[in-house]
């Protein structure tokens, strides 16, 4: 079981920049694919941006050029850096590891409890 632990959300006017950081309760593995996703209200869960153990990225359109994840394996610990923001960023962020099984195809899926993100204009 893995527990992750976000924080770094909060109040920003738009342009500004924050910078989230989740935390794991046990080890990253190379093998585990990390991500952060946001909802807003009314709206579905959607992925922002993920990171793999090669250090391979993908990013939603919206945040292409503004916001950067990474991870440091030796502190369990991914971050989304996010600069220029807008107030369509407002949303609750959550962090995701996805950590494959030895069954081809499966996967576990940990969530975070979210952080508020709201930006202003």
């Amino acid at each position: 079981q893995v527990q992750l632990v976000e924080s770094g959300g909060g109040l920003v006017q738009a342009g500004g920049s924050l910078r989230l950081s989740c935390a794991a309760s046990t080890s990253i593995f190379s093998y585990d694919a990390t991500g952060w996703y946001r909802q807003a209200p009314g709206k579905q869960r959607e992925l922002v941006a993920v990171i793999r153990g090669g250090g391979s990225t993908n990013y939603a359109d919206s945040v292409k050029g503004r916001f950067t994840i990474s991870r440091d394996n030796a502190k369990n610990t991914v971050y989304l850096q996010m600069n220029s923001l807008k107030p369509e960023d407002t949303a609750v962020y959550y962090c995701n590891l996805n950590r494959p099984t030895t069954w081809a195809g499966i996967s576990y899926d940990y969530w975070g409890q979210g952080t508020q993100v709201t930006v202003f204009l």
